[in-house]
């Protein structure tokens, strides 16, 4: 049996959307990384962004991490959702697992990928890359699906 992403993805993709919103707390990590691997995926027609309901600044090893599947993420910034105009996007997918997810007003279409946040990791900076390199991974593929040709 297919999972919810997978029906969703199939959703999106059926949707044709014109601007794919990323969304979680800081805008530093999850957001970040699915800004920088969708648009690389993404065809060019379709807008790609991200923000947060708290911003600070891209995680240098969320760029670390994109930068080992070929994806240059160098001149991304956290941004804040309220500098987002709610009626110029499509699709907006929050990537909250632990914390409170931001919301989204405007009609766009909501998904919600729970995606578990590398920032929290603990330990050696390898360790807490791996952390970055999982989650990378997870929206590699998922991704992937939502933009198959």
């Amino acid at each position: 049996m297919s999972e919810t992403w997978e029906l969703e993805a199939a959703q999106v993709r059926a949707a044709r959307p014109r601007h794919i919103l990323f969304l979680c707390v800081a805008n530093s990590a999850r957001s970040q990384m699915a800004e920088g691997i969708a648009r690389k995926l993404a065809p060019a027609s379709i807008k790609i962004s991200s923000a947060g309901s708290k911003p600070s600044r891209v995680n240098p090893l969320a760029l670390k991490a994109l930068a080992e599947v070929g994806v240059d993420a160098s001149k991304q910034l956290s941004k804040s959702v309220d500098d987002i105009p709610p009626g110029d996007v499509d699709v907006v997918i929050t990537l909250c697992a632990e914390e409170v997810c931001p919301v989204f007003l405007g009609k766009a279409m909501r998904l919600h990928w729970g995606l578990p946040d590398p920032a929290a990791v603990e330990g050696s900076e390898e360790a807490r890359l791996d952390s970055f390199r999982r989650v990378r991974d997870e929206l590699q593929r998922r991704l992937a699906v939502m933009f198959a040709k």
